[in-house]
C-alpha cells in the first residue's frame, strides 16, 4: 500500500536536510575534535523521505563514520577487511595517517577512490 512521501536529496554536508535524524557520535578513545566536515556525526543523508524519515545515508570520508578526527600526528586505526593465509576474509585493524584523507565520490557513496 502507497503511502504520502517527500523525498529530498542531498548533495553533501552542506545540504539542508544532510543531518534530520542524524545522532552525535560519542567521542572514543584518543581522537581530539569534532569532525569539521560531519561536525561530529560521522554521516549524514543522501536522501531522505521527510514524511516518514526514512532515509539513505553515507559515511563522512573525513573521519570514517567516527565523527572525530586525530589533530596531531598518531595514526589512527580504521576496521578493514583482509584475506588470510587460508583464503578467507577476516576483520583486521589498518592504521592510517591522520592527515591522509580518503575521497569518497557523492555518486558512489561509500566506495572510497584512490
Amino acid at each position: 500500500m502507497p503511502h504520502a512521501s517527500n523525498i529530498v536529496y542531498c548533495d553533501g554536508p552542506d545540504s539542508p536536510h544532510a543531518f534530520d535524524i542524524v545522532p552525535l557520535q560519542p567521542r572514543k578513545g584518543s581522537l581530539d575534535a569534532m569532525c569539521p566536515v560531519c561536525k561530529g556525526r560521522g554521516q549524514w543523508n543522501t536522501e531522505i523521505d521527510l514524511v516518514s524519515f526514512r532515509c539513505k545515508r553515507t559515511a563522512c570520508d573525513r573521519c570514517h563514520g567516527a565523527g572525530w578526527v586525530e589533530t596531531g600526528s598518531d595514526p589512527v586505526g580504521l576496521p578493514d577487511i583482509e584475506i588470510a593465509p587460508g583464503g578467507y576474509p577476516r576483520w583486521t585493524l589498518r592504521f592510517e595517517a591522520a592527515d591522509e584523507v580518503t575521497q569518497i565520490d557523492p555518486k558512489t557513496p561509500g566506495l572510497s577512490q584512490a
